[in-house]
């Protein structure tokens, strides 16, 4: 037990640190848990069950499932029918995407969810004139709130049902397809609530409304535009060997030669005498450029969006994924002009935006990066599973396809909801029928998979199973037990909830289940509550984390894009928290009984 207690806290404190990508971590975790057989009592054979788990194969095909209903764009239909109906009425506005963002998610993960779903905010705000800030938050909770709907609604309830058969729980009460609704239901129904009224007021305008991107970003400092004189030395030098020879923090952001824009990619042109040069620098590098590289500064001008939209490119907005392996890397180590023709003018990381030495700065989830692209580069951007991009665009949808991917994901969920077949079986059937029907090609469906979530799945699960081997949980349980003898089951309920959110929102929800259903139902088991219920608790609790942007990959998502601080997710989520812990605990013992 003590030796699984400390590969516990070690892994705890790299999930919450993340030194190293949380799917590394987790293939770590495989390999001490496996090389301290003697003590964890895991073999290799249980070390990579994680793999071959009913969950993790689960869990990959709905992301597979999801991907296919992405591409046929019916959520981003459905938020050109939310702008029709809204208008200018800011209620209205928040109501339809809390209400489509907290529906879809029963059915599709989340994280495509979120992540058709910013664009479509930023959108509604820009034609109605609000800020994205108040829509963008809520969007991410409604995400999460409408995951708890059903089995499938996020890998968080996959994994619980899981845990749940293996400590021998199904045997007696199997989850089912839609075992969570009615509470879900409550929940959602609660929560959504709470965003419309009290929620709404929280919630700041942290992005003002109809603030151009040069505005937004503070850019007018930073982008100036110089004329190479005669004498300069960058004369018959490309751009790529310019930036080399100069050394300093500077980017050519484009080039107008001849009444001429050019744009990326720049790397190879050469400079003539007359080239003027739009650059992204401070003011203290362009003094020094104007001494020693033959440049002449034109007369001050402020640049707005409009001065971007020509041949060269346009002003785009995109957002770093979490988990995606651009995260940790350097705009430098990326290359990150040459592999996506677009220049960085400025990094937004929650409120505080980066305009120097980014270069070298460490990409991190939620990152909101302000481009210069072509329309060409643009496309690709969209076409990344790395990026959202943040504004208006034009994928390749597949829109005669949507009733064919809904109808594969509505089959799924009867299929398993009836109980014909395994909800594993029914998942692979249905990403064959997403590719047989051309909803998604082959080479698609890889890159459909958030592949570190599956690794953590793979990774914690023998240590779910660790610690039920050598007593860990039945001792952690044995300790709750004894410290709670005057308290009624109910209570402990909300006690099991409340602990849960609060790892929840510091480590992993997968974690957090793994961790805490063993002991919940040795708790239960031990002082004759339903166990059942208090499974349901962990589960619930899980699944909804509101208190900090990176308790959850939806957070960090919108943390960026909405130009959020680190606090405004406990003024906003902390009230809610403790909202649902109230309301979920109390439904669950209305319903279940404990």
């Amino acid at each position: 037990m003590v030796v699984v207690f400390a590969v516990i806290l070690l892994a705890l404190l790299l999930f919450v640190t993340e030194p190293v990508p949380i799917d590394i971590t987790a293939i770590a975790l495989i390999v001490v848990l496996i090389v301290l057989e003697p003590w964890t009592t895991i073999t290799p054979v249980e070390g990579l069950s994680g793999f071959a788990s009913s969950a993790t194969i689960t869990v990959l095909a709905m992301f597979i499932l999801s991907e296919g209903i992405r591409r046929t764009g019916v959520v981003e239909q459905l938020g050109d029918l939310v702008v029709d109906w809204t208008k200018d009425s800011p209620l209205k506005q928040l109501g339809a995407v809390v209400g489509i963002s907290g529906g879809s998610a029963g059915f599709i993960n989340n994280t495509p969810v979120v992540a058709v779903m910013i664009p479509m905010a930023i959108r509604i705000a820009k034609r109605t004139n609000s800020s994205p800030s108040t829509l963008l938050m809520p969007i991410s909770f409604a995400s999460m709130m409408g995951g708890t709907l059903t089995l499938i609604g996020t890998s968080t309830n996959i994994l619980a049902s899981d845990v749940w058969d293996r400590v021998g729980g199904a045997a007696s009460q199997p989850f089912s397809m839609f075992e969570f609704t009615t509470v879900g239901l409550i929940v959602l129904a609660v929560g959504t609530v709470y965003l419309l009224t009290v929620g709404r007021y929280l919630t700041p305008e942290r992005i003002k409304p109809q603030l151009n991107l040069t505005e937004e970003f503070e850019m007018a400092e930073y982008l100036t535009e110089v004329v190479v004189r005669e004498e300069s030395p960058l004369i018959d030098r490309t751009v790529r060997e310019s930036l080399r020879t100069l050394d300093v923090d500077i980017d050519i952001v484009h080039l107008v030669r001849d009444g001429k824009t050019f744009g990326e990619p720049l790397a190879r042109k050469e400079l003539n005498e007359g080239d003027i040069l739009l650059v992204r620098t401070d003011r203290e590098t362009l003094m020094e450029l104007i001494d020693t590289e033959g440049v002449d500064l034109l007369p001050q001008t402020t640049h707005h969006d409009a001065d971007f939209e020509t041949d060269a490119g346009t002003l785009i907005e995109v957002v770093v994924l979490p988990g995606t392996n651009l995260i940790g890397e350097t705009l430098a180590s990326l290359n990150f002009r040459g592999r996506y023709d677009a220049t960085v003018l400025a990094i937004r990381r929650g409120s505080a935006v980066i305009r120097q030495r980014m270069d070298h700065t460490p990409l991190r989830g939620g990152d909101t990066l302000l481009l210069e692209a072509t329309d060409e580069a643009i496309q690709r951007l969209v076409e990344n599973r790395a990026f959202v991009v943040a504004q208006e665009s034009e994928p390749t949808y597949r829109r005669s396809k949507t009733p064919l991917a809904l109808g594969i994901v509505a089959a799924v969920v009867a299929v398993a909801g009836a109980g014909l077949l395994p909800i594993v079986v029914s998942a692979l059937a249905g990403v064959v029928a997403m590719v047989l029907t051309g909803c998604l090609k082959p080479t698609e469906i890889y890159d459909a998979v958030d592949w570190n979530v599956i690794f953590l799945l793979a990774g914690v699960i023998p240590l779910g199973i660790a610690m039920e081997q050598t007593g860990a949980a039945e001792w952690l349980a044995a300790l709750v037990v004894a410290g709670s003898t005057d308290f009624a089951p109910l209570l402990i309920l909300g006690v099991f909830y409340l602990l849960t959110s609060l790892l929840t929102n510091l480590v992993s929800n997968n974690a957090s289940v793994v961790l805490m259903i063993p002991v919940a139902f040795d708790v239960a088991t031990t002082i004759g509550a339903n166990a059942f219920a208090f499974v349901l608790a962990v589960t619930f609790a899980a699944s909804t984390a509101f208190i900090t942007p990176v308790g959850y990959q939806t957070n960090l998502m919108v943390y960026g894009p909405g130009g959020y601080r680190f606090s405004d997710f406990f003024r906003v989520g902390a009230p809610l928290q403790l909202l649902l812990a109230v309301v979920t605990t109390l439904s669950i013992g209305w319903i279940y009984g404990v």
